[in-house]
């Protein structure tokens, strides 16, 4: 059946200028014992800084060892140390902050993310996601019953520049099962079946804008998707590759723009690897229509041909690379419509977030 949600409500908070900045926590281990207060983080962590930034970040009062601040880089550790690095507040890039409720009750709630804005804590983002602005909300309630129960997190993730539907569980109960959900449809690709388990649980369909036209009404998508190294994205970066794991969409043109040489597709993913549509629809030869990172063929447009920027910034870290990095936003994709057996009465639901205009059939 179709959901029938409360009344439709807005929330979300103006983001402060600044952040509160990030703190780290490490213990020093046996095979550390002896080294340098500066060695010991211009080794452990030189992704996130070079040494002359670490050096910095020390001499700026950042680092604390055994709760007491230490600007002397050449301080011996001790195993079992405490060490606690405060990075300092940064203005985030601008982000959206409203969320629009589409569907809502005691277990769950699902949302309509606007793109620009980050689901979950990372890279420049760590204030300006989603995540904040549901443990804000949650903090203005003041009965007893909010205060027993978990604030709401989402229990999968949409690419920043992806606006739609986004599902969060409100209990333990409802996280573990609604994550069960969407784990189960991408273990069941390339054969892997656990017979122990329901499936069935979950259908997502997208819509998308496309370069060129899609010849075929209907096509079937099963590339592998694997990672590679990639400036700027320290776990690297999700491509088409044969090695990789395996990932199915579903593909089905709903118009097709000859004068604008795009096409209106629906998608239907049945994994959910990490950029899949932006990668399957490039691998087909027919990109996201603006999309900043992957060209034909499923690979980022600029692979070799950059490099890490040695400078670093006020904080010490690395300036952030010119290049598109896969949170960029300018393409057209949009969480649509959502199926699901609820986590608690097993009813079906069927949840949807109205579509952009530019991702709307003219007929």
């Amino acid at each position: 059946m179709a959901a029938n949600p409360s009344p439709p409500r807005q929330f979300g908070c103006p983001w402060p200028e600044f952040n509160d900045g990030l703190i780290y926590h490490d213990v020093v281990p046996p095979p550390d014992d002896g080294l340098t207060l500066i060695q010991f983080y211009s080794s452990k962590y030189k992704s996130s800084a070079p040494l002359q930034g670490w050096l910095q970040r020390i001499k700026n009062k950042q680092i604390t060892v055994d709760g007491s601040v230490v600007t002397d880089p050449d301080a011996v550790l001790r195993v079992g140390s405490k060490l606690v690095y405060h990075r300092l507040p940064w203005k985030e890039p601008d982000a959206p902050y409203i969320l629009e409720v589409l569907y809502e009750d005691d277990d769950m709630i699902a949302l309509n993310k606007p793109s620009g804005l980050q689901v979950l804590p990372g890279g420049l983002f760590q204030q300006r996601t989603v995540l904040t602005q549901l443990k804000w909300e949650a903090n203005k309630q003041s009965t007893v019953k909010a205060h027993q129960r978990l604030h709401s997190v989402p229990v999968h993730r949409l690419g920043r520049g992806t606006s739609g539907l986004l599902l969060c569980a409100k209990t333990k109960l409802a996280k573990a099962r609604l994550a069960s959900y969407f784990a189960d449809g991408t273990s069941q690709i390339g054969g892997k079946r656990d017979t122990n388990k329901e499936h069935g649980k979950i259908a997502k369909i997208y819509r998308a804008l496309v370069s060129g036209i899609v010849d075929n009404d209907k096509v079937i998508i099963n590339q592998p998707i694997g990672i590679v190294k990639y400036p700027g994205v320290a776990t690297g970066l999700y491509v088409a590759s044969e090695s990789g794991k395996p990932a199915l969409s579903i593909v089905n043109v709903l118009e097709r723009g000859v004068q604008g040489n795009n096409t209106l597709v629906q998608v239907q993913i049945e994994s959910g690897r990490p950029h899949q549509i932006r990668i399957h629809l490039s691998f087909i030869g027919h990109p996201l229509l603006g999309d900043p990172l992957y060209a034909v063929g499923g690979q980022p447009k600029c692979l070799d041909c950059d490099v890490i920027d040695e400078r670093f910034a006020a904080d010490g870290g690395y300036e952030r690379p010119t290049k598109p990095v896969p949170g960029d936003c300018g393409y057209y994709l949009h969480a649509h419509q959502l199926i699901i057996s609820h986590p608690v009465t097993n009813e079906v639901i069927e949840i949807i977030a109205p579509l952009p205009s530019i991702l709307q059939t003219k007929s």
